[in-house]
């Protein structure tokens, strides 16, 4: 055979190959098409991403990914919800080192100052062993249940400033974050950040005066206007579309490298790596994955089901999730989006894998009226996104398989 000739045959089958491995998303959307046949037939309505990230290990367990994405686009926006929480609760523990204060830590007991307009203060935390807030308590809020009142609290520790800055210089570029989760709020009213003071018995350990920040975001992004109507504050419907141009923003692939530099540090660029410690990450690992069921301060009753804040695989019900399985992830749902960010392990079989998908349920186009398709159409696809992907895992080869041992969390 001409020399030549075979090297077009072997590139061109190279070529075959790679697309194929590009396209798998598409591809195990396609094969089970009956789950996802109406988001399929109007994809551009749904404004879907998904990221999905093959993970292998080399022999000394050193994790190797492969990722493949489909309808990703970073200067598409949509609204990340609560997925921003995730990058808060990093950034306030790095505070915290960054700080490196005797006595101050995420436990530490603070107390929160209301100097302005529309701030409120707080000493107390009856969801606290000793009914006292701290950034550990919060931390655990807000990977257990996404509570808003958390992330406003530690939005206000970090400060608007720093949340951007210490994000940005770490390569984080494709993202703001300017707003807490409370109506009423002018953008001039989310620059300024209360005072709070940590303290012990009588004893102050840090005081953080009020800050401003003084810095505007802006990015070149498609889409920033949605839909044909939305409800103002006095619910009257105003027939244009709905600005979310000074709404928080960060793309799926940013969501998705943060949460690949918590869950494998040591695979990142150095600069991607936050100032944490060895505790850190376990404290973050653990309430990540933690179901409310499991937590005792705080303490949930049955109203957080296991899949309260789990989307993919079992957001579509109720029914416990077995403990073999567990997911480190954040979420996300508001004005119609979904979002889910994930880091998926199967201790028993031996699975994992990177899991990312934003998806938009809003048949009638009119914001703030609280009709979203979330229950017909936007849990259903994300869960059973989750169980394609994990059905396909578990028929992947794998030359070494995890051993998950930093993974071995005690839950009591």
């Amino acid at each position: 055979m001409n020399k030549k000739y075979f090297l077009v045959i072997i590139l061109l089958l190279f070529t075959s190959f790679s697309n194929a491995q590009d396209n798998i998303i598409e591809q195990l959307l396609f094969q089970n098409r009956n789950l996802f046949s109406e988001v399929l037939n109007n994809l551009d309505s749904f404004e879907i991403q998904i990221i999905y990230t093959q993970i292998d290990r080399d022999k000394k367990n050193f994790p190797i990914f492969t990722t493949h994405k489909f309808k990703v686009d970073p200067k598409k926006y949509f609204y990340p919800a609560s997925t921003v929480k995730l990058p808060l609760a990093i950034l306030a523990l790095e505070k915290l080192n960054d700080l490196n204060i005797e006595g101050l830590n995420k436990y530490t007991p603070l107390k929160i100052d209301s100097l302005r307009k529309g701030q409120s203060s707080v000493s107390t935390d009856s969801s606290s062993e000793n009914y006292l807030p701290s950034i550990a308590n919060y931390i655990k809020k807000i990977f257990l249940v996404s509570d808003n009142d958390a992330y406003n609290r530690l939005y206000e520790f970090v400060g608007q400033k720093e949340i951007n800055s210490r994000l940005h210089k770490r390569i984080f570029t494709d993202l703001k974050i300017v707003h807490r989760f409370v109506g009423g709020l002018s953008a001039d009213d989310n620059r300024h950040t209360n005072q709070i003071t940590f303290y012990n018995k009588e004893k102050i350990i840090y005081k953080q005066q009020e800050q401003f920040n003084e810095e505007s975001y802006s990015f070149n992004l498609n889409n920033l206007y949605k839909g044909i109507g939305y409800l103002n504050a006095n619910d009257s419907l105003i027939n244009q579309s709905f600005d979310f141009s000074a709404k928080n923003y960060i793309s799926l692939e940013t969501l998705t490298e943060i949460l690949k530099s918590i869950i494998f540090p040591e695979s990142v660029h150095e600069k991607q790596r936050f100032n944490l410690t060895e505790d850190d990450y376990k404290f973050l690992y653990k309430y990540m994955s933690m179901l409310p069921n499991e937590s005792k301060h705080p303490c949930y009753d049955s109203t957080y089901y296991d899949s309260y804040v789990k989307y993919f695989i079992f957001g579509d019900s109720k029914t416990p999730i077995k403990k073999n399985i567990r997911i480190f992830n954040k979420v996300g749902m508001a004005y119609g989006f979904l979002t889910d960010v994930a880091y998926i392990i199967d201790k028993e079989k031996k699975v994992e894998f990177m899991l990312s998908t934003v998806i938009h349920v809003n048949k009638n186009k009119i914001y703030n009226d609280g009709i979203y398709e979330y229950q017909e159409v936007g849990l259903p696809f994300l869960s059973n996104l989750g169980k394609v992907i994990y059905e396909y895992e578990q028929t992947r080869k794998r030359k070494h398989l995890p051993t998950f041992e930093k993974f071995n969390i005690n839950y009591n």
